[in-house]
C-alpha cells in the first residue's frame, strides 16, 4: 500500500509540473511539419510564395499588428532580383521597452555540405534550419494571443537569411539587414534570434557576440533554463556565429542575443546545409525547451496561458 500512495504522489507531483509548462512542444512541432510540407522555400521559388502566404494567414489571426516589410534584393553575382519580404507580428504594440524575437523563414537553395556531391546543387528542405525557429514563433504567437504581455512583444521572421555562399559573407542575413536599416517598428529595446534550435541533441552554447552585446540577457535566460532543468542551455562559450543578431546590432544598435545549436547534429555528423536537414532529425523537445524558455522571459511571474 506504502508503494502504491508513493507512486501516485509522484504522479500527481509530475502531472502538476507538467501544468506549469505553458510552452506545448508537439503543438510547435506540427507548425515546423507544415512548412515542410510546403516544401522548399529559398527566394524565388513556388514554396517561398507559399510559405509567404502561410505565415501572413497564421499571424493576421493572432497578431494585434501585422507588419509586411517587402523589398528587392539584387544578388550581382547570380544576375538576379528577389522579392523578399519580413513578416513582424506586434503583440501590445503600445506597450513600453520592446522585445523583438525574431527567427528566418527562407531555407537554402543549395546543399553544400552535403556528403553526395550530386546533391550539393539542389535546396534543402529546411527544417531545422528555418522551420524549427519559425514553430517556435508560431506557437508561442499563440500564446501571446492567449495572455498579453505586459510589454511590447515583436514577432519577426526573417527573410533571405541563408541565401549566400560558403567562404562569403554576402548574401547572408539580407533580411535582417534590411529591418535594421530601415525599422518598421519603434526601435526594439533589445533582441532574441532563434534559430537551429530543433535538433534531437540539442545544446545551446554562449553565442560570443551575444555575450558582448548583451550580458545582462544571457545571464538571466541562462538562469531561468537552469530553474527548469533544462541542460541544453550550456553554461559554455561557443564561437561567434554570423546570424541575424549581427545585423540588429550592427546596423540599428539594438543589443541581442542569438539562441543557436549550430553543431547539427553534434561534433561528429552534419545535416546543415544538406539534404539530410529534415523533419525526423528534429524533436519536439527542442521546441519546447527553446520556448519555454522564451515565455519564461515574456512573464517572468512564471504565470501559464489560461
Amino acid at each position: 500500500m506504502r508503494k502504491i500512495l508513493t507512486i501516485s504522489v509522484l504522479l500527481i507531483s509530475i502531472a502538476c509540473s507538467r501544468q506549469k509548462t505553458a510552452f506545448n512542444g508537439e503543438k510547435a512541432f506540427t507548425y515546423l511539419q507544415e512548412q515542410c510540407n510546403i516544401g522548399y522555400r529559398h527566394p524565388g521559388s513556388p514554396g517561398h510564395r507559399k510559405a509567404l502566404e502561410y505565415y501572413r494567414n497564421f499571424f493576421a489571426e493572432l497578431a494585434d499588428t501585422l507588419v509586411l516589410q517587402t523589398f528587392v534584393q539584387e544578388i550581382p553575382d547570380d544576375n538576379v532580383f528577389f522579392t523578399l519580404t519580413n513578416v513582424i507580428a506586434g503583440f501590445n504594440p503600445g506597450g513600453e521597452n520592446p522585445l523583438l524575437i525574431g527567427a528566418h523563414w527562407d531555407t537554402r537553395p543549395r546543399a553544400d555540405h552535403d556528403p553526395d556531391p550530386s546533391k550539393r546543387s539542389s535546396p534543402i528542405l529546411g527544417a531545422n534550419d528555418g522551420a524549427s525557429g519559425v514553430a517556435v514563433l508560431m506557437h508561442l504567437g499563440e500564446l501571446l494571443r492567449k495572455k498579453q504581455p505586459d510589454r511590447a512583444i515583436y514577432l519577426v521572421l526573417f527573410d533571405g537569411e541563408d541565401y549566400g555562399y560558403s567562404g562569403s559573407l554576402d548574401y547572408y542575413c539580407m533580411g535582417s539587414e534590411y529591418f535594421a536599416k530601415n525599422l518598421p517598428i519603434p526601435k526594439p529595446s533589445e533582441a532574441i534570434i532563434v534559430d537551429m534550435i530543433g535538433d534531437k541533441e540539442l545544446s545551446i552554447p554562449i553565442e560570443r557576440q551575444s555575450y558582448k552585446s548583451h550580458p545582462e540577457l544571457v545571464k538571466t535566460l541562462w538562469g531561468l533554463a537552469k530553474k527548469r532543468g533544462y541542460s541544453e542551455f550550456q553554461h559554455k562559450f561557443g564561437g561567434y556565429i554570423h546570424d541575424d543578431h549581427v545585423m540588429l546590432i550592427e546596423h540599428a544598435g539594438i543589443p541581442s542575443v542569438d539562441l543557436i545549436d549550430f553543431e547539427y547534429p553534434n561534433r561528429y555528423q552534419n545535416f546543415w546545409h544538406t539534404s539530410m536537414d529534415t523533419p525526423d532529425k528534429c524533436s519536439p523537445h527542442s521546441l519546447e525547451v527553446v520556448g519555454q524558455v522564451l515565455y519564461d522571459y515574456i512573464y517572468p511571474t512564471g504565470d501559464t496561458a489560461e
